[in-house]
């Protein structure tokens, strides 16, 4: 079976977020017209028109009757090192972090998070899922888990607190490092689309980590799918 083509349309909006993204195009710079963006890529108005829209959703650019199309910011930086802090990473883009929870549950592991996590195939896990937005616009679904029996009240530090690195504080561990990251290419399914607001088939890039104490016992097996368009991964050798 023949795969699909990417979407003309998809693929001037991958070229305009690119050169956003590079500081070609900086916040406040006005966009060539429809006019001259068919001309440039080869196609007519209505595919620069669902170009733009699409930006437009992403909050990278907007229109202002009259004057045209403006660039609003670029994809959001998003280090990726041996402490990842997501409220930390998003304000240091300049930006305004936020969650939204989907889950909160405990169950068994699946194979892949107990051997992350180092635990046997009928311990307990605590599963902890949810959105991650930036000025308000989501930018990645989560899902971290946790070893239940290391740490029995970490759900309902989550629920009051809602930030793992705090409720991880609450229930007795000072820190904890990056110990392994693997990133890889994907196409967003139905549910995906709908929770970060994009089209089904758009890409996104999937990270999973394990996170570890001191003694490099692994305390998180996290897994992160992120919009691919709104946020630029940086892999840092950080302290």
């Amino acid at each position: 079976m023949t795969k699909s083509k990417t979407p003309i349309w998809r693929s001037i909006q991958s070229s305009l977020t690119r050169e956003i993204a590079d500081g070609i195009l900086v916040s406040g710079d006005k966009l060539p017209t429809e006019a001259e963006l068919a001309i440039r890529f080869g196609v007519n108005r209505h595919t620069v028109r669902h170009a733009l829209g699409a930006m437009a959703e992403d909050g990278l650019v907007h229109a202002r009757r009259g004057a045209g199309v403006f660039v609003t910011g670029k994809p959001t930086d998003y280090p990726i090192g041996k402490r990842v802090r997501f409220h930390q990473n998003i304000r240091a883009a300049g930006q305004m972090p936020a969650k939204t929870r989907l889950q909160l549950a405990t169950r068994r592991p699946s194979p892949r998070e107990a051997k992350a996590l180092q635990i046997e195939p009928d311990d307990q896990v605590h599963c902890y899922e949810g959105l991650s937005l930036a000025d308000a616009v989501p930018i990645a679904i989560f899902r971290s888990i946790f070893p239940a029996e290391r740490f029995p009240d970490l759900l309902e530090a989550l629920d009051e607190l809602d930030a793992v690195t705090a409720a991880l504080k609450k229930c007795g561990l000072d820190d904890y490092t990056r110990i392994s990251t693997r990133l890889t290419a994907r196409l967003a399914d139905a549910t995906q689309a709908g929770h970060l607001r994009i089209s089904q088939g758009a890409p996104i890039l999937r990270s999973e980590g394990v996170n570890a104490d001191s003694d490099g016992v692994p305390v998180e097996y996290g897994t992160t799918w992120f919009s691919g368009d709104r946020v630029t991964l940086t892999l840092r050798d950080d302290a």
